[in-house]
């Protein structure tokens, strides 16, 4: 049969081994957090172990003394005993000679007239050591009295110990009581690894759509730098230009009323330009970004031909003004955090149970709870160097420290969809 101690290693290694490994999917560290653990249980139960067998030891010792002083008693009642068994066997055989006395003396009775005082007075010594020999016999009655006293009481001893024993085996059953409830938590930690191992194949197809979105994103800003380069060098070219239109003011003062009619056209399609920045900002941000069509882009250059020169310095007005709310890196994480994620931190600080909302998220994007948070965390660490979302209790909660800049964010992306949805 298996021992007790081999299944209670078994049991703690299986436990640490599976909740080691579910935050942070380290297979060395989850192994060697289980086999500490199996230490630390195997100390724990041998320190247990020695405990109660010292408790016993001392109970043992203490019965053993006791013991040791009944059979003391026990062999002076027995000497006691035979004593007054010899004694008592003396006066029988005294009472034998005193009968053969008494017969020899019936036989000379008529010879011994003379000494019947002297019988009598020997009659009445028998009488007093008759006496003496009732007060022997009340005597050993009391010490029979006191042997069944201390008998009843090591009898009660008996008893005591029964109880003691029977209160081990309750203590036994408790503990594999305990034992059972421990496998069937291994049983639900087994069916939440089978629950991972089902969600994992999603998991992976959902990091492969997400590189191949990195991909486009990246061909996307090489495409945005090359137009930001073409764009300043236009700009650079009509700055030249306006320089030389400085020079002629004087001579062409009636080509400047055609000029603030431009301008006024060059402000109704900055304003259109602003929109389009607005919606190319939160595409960014919610990975979720779309080519702008052909059709789009010939449309704004053939409305206003200055929309390359004005459309980088609105992209750098808006992260001026984001940068005066957020700290630069607050401002990167709200560029790089999915709206999903962004959608739990809104739950989390607005609700004060938000435990459905992020499971409904979870269960919307094929993923877990515990595992949203933890990619918030993560991806909070990689950008601002500390977690942002306390997991250690039952319910998770934002740092109290990082509570304004993770409102102000959120204020910020709801402000950005909002643009978006009146643009549209």
């Amino acid at each position: 049969m298996v021992s007790n101690r081999f299944i209670l290693g078994i049991v703690a290694f299986s436990m640490s081994f599976g909740l080691s490994l579910v935050p942070n999917w380290d297979f060395n560290k989850a192994f060697l957090t289980s086999i500490i653990t199996v230490l630390a249980t195997y100390t724990a139960a041998l320190f247990v172990d020695k405990r109660r067998r010292n408790h016993e030891m001392l109970v043992l010792g203490s019965l053993r003394k006791r013991i040791k002083e009944m059979e003391g008693l026990k062999s002076r009642i027995v000497r006691e005993i035979n004593q007054i068994e010899e004694h008592r066997n003396l006066l029988y055989a005294e009472s034998k000679q005193l009968q053969n006395q008494v017969a020899e003396c019936r036989n000379q009775r008529d010879s011994f007239n003379r000494e019947l005082s002297t019988f009598a007075g020997q009659k009445k010594q028998l009488d007093a050591e008759i006496s003496n020999l009732k007060t022997e016999i009340h005597r050993l009655d009391k010490s029979k009295a006191e042997l069944n006293n201390s008998f009843s009481t090591f009898t009660s001893e008996k008893r005591r110990l029964e109880l003691h024993c029977n209160t081990s085996r309750a203590e036994i059953t408790q503990l594999q009581t305990q034992i059972y409830e421990f496998q069937q938590e291994k049983q639900e930690l087994e069916s939440n690894l089978t629950l991972l191992g089902r969600l994992k194949p999603q998991l992976e197809e959902k990091l492969h759509e997400l590189r191949l979105k990195i991909q486009e994103l990246e061909t996307k800003s090489i495409k945005e730098n090359q137009l930001l380069v073409a764009t300043t060098n236009t700009r650079e070219n009509i700055e030249a230009s306006l320089n030389s239109f400085q020079t002629q003011i004087i001579e062409k003062q009636a080509d400047l009323n055609n000029l603030q009619g431009q301008i006024l056209l060059l402000q109704e399609e900055r304003d259109q330009l602003q929109s389009q920045v607005w919606e190319l900002l939160q595409q960014i941000e919610t990975t979720n970004l779309e080519p702008l069509s052909d059709n789009a882009e010939e449309d704004t250059t053939d409305l206003f031909p200055f929309s390359e020169l004005i459309e980088p310095l609105e992209i750098i007005d808006t992260k001026v003004d984001i940068s005066e709310n957020l700290p630069e890196e607050w401002t990167n994480f709200l560029e790089k955090i999915p709206g999903y994620e962004i959608q739990v931190l809104k739950a989390i600080v607005e609700q004060d149970n938000p435990k459905a909302t992020i499971k409904k998220i979870a269960e919307a994007n094929i993923t877990m709870p515990n595992l949203l948070i933890d990619s918030i965390n993560e991806r909070a660490n990689d950008i601002i160097g500390e977690l942002i979302i306390e997991t250690t209790l039952e319910t998770p909660k934002v740092y109290q420290e990082h509570m304004i800049n993770v409102r102000k964010m959120i204020a910020m992306y709801e402000a950005l969809m909002a643009r978006h949805a009146s643009s549209n």
